[in-house]
């Protein structure tokens, strides 16, 4: 059933409704307005308004006088169609030759391709054999000079159903499966799963017409990943599994696809298709069970559903399965009625059904002693029988020449090859010699680069070793004075609170109340000292951490001398004032800019620890659009070295402070702040932050 193949590729993108016909006016140019007149055509016959569509190709060929690129696509669908309404083969020819020739003046190999897949079903058709064995040749240049992979999915396929149709099926399938191949590539850049799969489904039916069913199965399942989205193909898929289960006499399976076929939607007549194509297969099943009057209520389904579907061929294959339903029946009148009703068309559909027509139309008119006809039957099935077998055998023959021909050569080739192989040799000892020769000087050569950059590494490697080890050792140094340090400022505090501890468990009756009261405040104080002074050392710590920021804000300047006054407000016998008229707001981290004011207030109370007159200023202020803070007290000041640790990063031990100095240096430099420091003996100590 050649047909159905083309049925199959037919239902897949007809979807489309046809639009109002468009004003033309507005455009300028020609090749607009044809650009438009062609989406319009192209919308009608995707509409399958058939009528419509001659009336615009008609009107697009005489807009296209010049264009033979466009003439070629209005004739193209003019020859559409004249062939998908009632199959007027022979006018749809007529527009597709000149569609062919418009597109080779045109050298437009996209619409050559679409002309050539139907002219080749047309001549098929027609029963042209010699224009179409032409045609053939034609495709097979266009498909040894291109590489276009559309055309070759497109032509592939075309040459494969020409093998089908004259029973090569391996041929056949060998083209298909090319063509599959090629509609692969394609999908990546144009979707065409439906098309893969209406191909397996066709290599499906070679496969259930050489009764390899099991083959046919498998190229069944190969389809049906493809064809899902699509219920009029499924159909026909469904239809397919059914003419491979009936032989395998899987009564499960039959039923199963049998009902299956009846949920797909109706598409105009698609539906109609199937279900006699089902209803066929059914008959024959229970014909071939010997179960008659079923396969007799099966076949009347099949004819009613082909009639209704207008296709000539489905109708032709309904007429032959009743035919032989009513020979078994033994009603042999009507048996000969329906046969001769099916045997009008059937040799241009399918030349295995017009022979078996005909050998039941000859064994029927032998029941009914009508002897004339039987023998005029039986000639007729004999010829076409023997024509058949004959290609059978002639192709088999020409199939095994090909194969002797091919074994012939190969051994010529083989034979050649030998001669070559051996002279090839001789070469390739010549060239690995010199390759050799060149290979040693290259390896002496690669060893000598080799050695001399695992030299120039490893003098790298030991360089940075160096460096390393100094900076280790620089650490270590620092982290010794660092304990240092701790060990200075921690355990004062610690030993004052342990001491009052012990006295006031061991001596309580040496402390009156004013002195216990004084020693707590003391101690109390010395605590909090304690506290701000690991969290210095906390955020100090961390100031040397990767990845460690300061966290830039609007600080008042108000809150930080407040906070500070706070924080010393236990101190004895200093005075400490604080000066900010210009309410300065400062940009900056305030945890950073805390510690270094603590801090600096810290070294002050220290230096003034032996002066009965005590003072500390802070003062802040703008001047030339920058912002400055200051501290002053009038203690005994010190010498430029005693203050190095503020500039130099390798020193790291302050005036009194273990952490005062070299605390402040870091924390300044991370929140962008400059600290200059102005002291002399006797004169006290002015230190100036500048915010950049």
């Amino acid at each position: 059933m050649r047909k159905i193949g083309f049925l199959l590729l037919y239902f897949i993108s007809f979807t489309a409704f046809a639009q109002q016909e468009p004003n033309l006016a507005p455009y300028k140019t020609s090749n607009e307005k044809l650009k438009v007149w062609l989406k319009y055509c192209n919308e009608i016959l995707d509409a399958e308004d058939y009528p419509k569509l001659l009336r615009a190709t008609e009107k697009g060929i005489t807009l296209a006088k010049n264009h033979p690129a466009y003439l070629s696509r209005f004739y193209f669908y003019k020859g559409n169609a004249y062939e998908f309404s009632n199959n007027q083969y022979q006018k749809a020819l007529e527009n597709y030759e000149l569609a062919l020739k418009h597109a080779k003046k045109a050298r437009h190999l996209k619409n050559q391709t679409s002309i050539l897949m139907r002219l080749n079903y047309t001549y098929y058709a027609l029963n042209q054999t010699s224009k179409r064995k032409q045609l053939i040749q034609y495709i097979k240049q266009i498909l040894d000079t291109t590489k276009n992979t559309y055309t070759h999915s497109v032509l592939n396929g075309s040459l494969g159903e020409y093998y089908l149709d004259n029973a090569e099926y391996e041929t056949f399938i060998h083209y298909q499966l090319k063509a599959v191949n090629y509609k692969k590539l394609l999908k990546k850049t144009v979707p065409n799963e439906e098309t893969i799969g209406v191909s397996y489904c066709q290599i499906a039916a070679a496969y259930t017409k050489m009764k390899q069913y099991d083959k046919a199965i498998e190229y069944l399942n190969y389809a049906n990943p493809y064809i899902k989205t699509s219920p009029y193909i499924s159909a026909f898929s469904c239809n397919y599994y059914l003419q491979c289960f009936v032989p395998l006499k899987k009564t499960d399976s039959i039923q199963k696809y049998y009902k299956l076929i009846y949920t797909y939607p109706t598409k105009k007549d698609s539906l109609f298709l199937n279900l006699s194509f089902a209803n066929r297969s059914m008959s024959e099943y229970y014909a071939n069970e010997r179960q008659i009057n079923t396969a007799y209520r099966y076949a009347q389904k099949a004819i009613r559903f082909g009639q209704k579907s207008n296709d000539n061929d489905i109708i032709m294959e309904a007429n032959a399965v009743m035919g032989r339903v009513l020979y078994e029946k033994g009603e042999y009148q009507k048996a000969i009625e329906t046969l001769k009703k099916a045997s009008q068309n059937a040799l241009n559909y399918d030349k295995e059904s017009f022979v078996n027509i005909n050998k039941k139309l000859a064994q029927s008119y032998a029941a009914v002693a009508n002897w004339k006809e039987a023998y005029k039957y039986n000639e007729i099935y004999s010829k076409a029988n023997d024509e058949m077998m004959q290609q059978s055998a002639k192709q088999n023959i020409a199939n095994a020449e090909a194969r002797y021909q091919n074994k012939t050569k190969g051994q010529e080739i083989k034979n050649l090859s030998i001669q070559n192989t051996i002279k090839n040799i001789q070469i390739e000892d010549a060239a690995k010699q010199r390759y050799f020769l060149i290979g040693g000087l290259l390896l002496v050569a690669i060893i000598g680069l080799l050695l001399f950059n695992q030299s120039r590494n490893r003098k790298k490697t030991n360089q940075k070793l160096q460096l390393l080890n100094q900076e280790l050792d620089e650490a270590n140094k620092i982290k010794a004075r660092f304990f240092g340090i701790l060990n200075h400022d921690l355990r004062s505090p610690v030993s004052n609170l342990i001491h009052f501890l012990h006295l006031q468990k061991e001596s309580p009756e040496l402390i009156d109340e004013e002195t216990a009261l004084r020693m707590q405040t003391k101690i109390m104080s010395g605590a909090e000292n304690l506290l701000s002074s690991m969290e210095d050392i906390l955020l100090w710590s961390k100031g040397q951490m990767e990845n460690f920021k300061p966290h830039t804000q609007k600080v008042p300047v108000s809150v930080l001398f407040e906070e500070t006054k706070k924080h010393f407000s236990s101190v004895e016998n200093i005075v400490i004032t604080f000066e900010n008229p210009d309410d300065i707001i400062l940009d900056t981290d305030e945890n950073y800019l805390k510690t270094i004011i603590r801090n600096l207030t810290g070294n002050a109370i220290k230096a003034l620890d032996k002066n009965q007159n005590g003072k500390i200023i802070w003062k802040a202020w703008t001047a030339n659009s920058q912002n400055y803070l200051s501290i002053t007290d009038n203690g005994s000041g010190g010498t430029q070295e005693q203050f190095k640790a503020l500039y130099n990063d390798s020193e790291v031990i302050g005036i009194k402070s273990g952490l005062g100095l070299h605390l402040i240096r870091d924390l300044a430099a991370t929140i962008n702040c400059k600290i200059e420091v102005n002291s002399k003996p006797d004169l006290g100590t002015s230190f100036i932050i500048s915010f950049q």
